[in-house]
């Protein structure tokens, strides 16, 4: 019967050497990859509210791109409470100037505010401007909510 020596090392040992190697890998001080935090269209569902023509609907939109949009509009699904497709719509949305927040509100006509159980934005259907990529307001959209109705993309 043979018996098997094993090689131990110290944990203070194999800590060194690997810093060791580590330092080699990656020198001291060097500078951290910082990137850039991404351009963004910023689209919050802020209100709902009974209105005389149905429900109001209120957005916060904050164009964070760099460049204008001359025209942005969204075609947007409503759904029930149960989860059903109650309808879909186009809201435009009109200019977003770079770097500026605006407020849009829209009628849905007949609709009841309280039977809206979530909000999907299935498609940008305009998306127009100088330097401004045909798919940049829907892929470069974020979108969030202050309401309890589910809100997205």
């Amino acid at each position: 019967m043979s018996s098997i020596n094993p090689i131990r090392t110290s944990l203070p040992a194999a800590g060194l050497a690997l810093a060791a190697g580590m330092a080699v890998m990656m020198p001291l001080g060097a500078p951290a990859q910082e990137t850039a935090p991404a351009k963004t269209i910023n689209l919050e569902l802020n209100a709902l509210e009974a209105s005389d023509k149905g429900c109001r609907i209120a957005f916060v939109v904050q164009n964070g791109l760099e460049h204008d949009i001359d025209k942005a509009a969204y075609e947007i699904a409503l759904f029930d409470k149960q989860g059903l497709v109650d309808r879909l719509m186009v809201l435009d949305f009109q200019d977003l100037p770079a770097e500026k927040t605006k407020v849009r509100r829209f009628d849905l006509a007949d609709a009841d505010c309280a039977q809206i159980g979530r909000v999907l934005i299935n498609d940008a259907t305009a998306c127009e401007g100088d330097r401004i990529e045909t798919g940049d307001c829907i892929a470069r959209l974020t979108p969030t909510t202050r309401s309890d109705i589910a809100f997205g993309k």
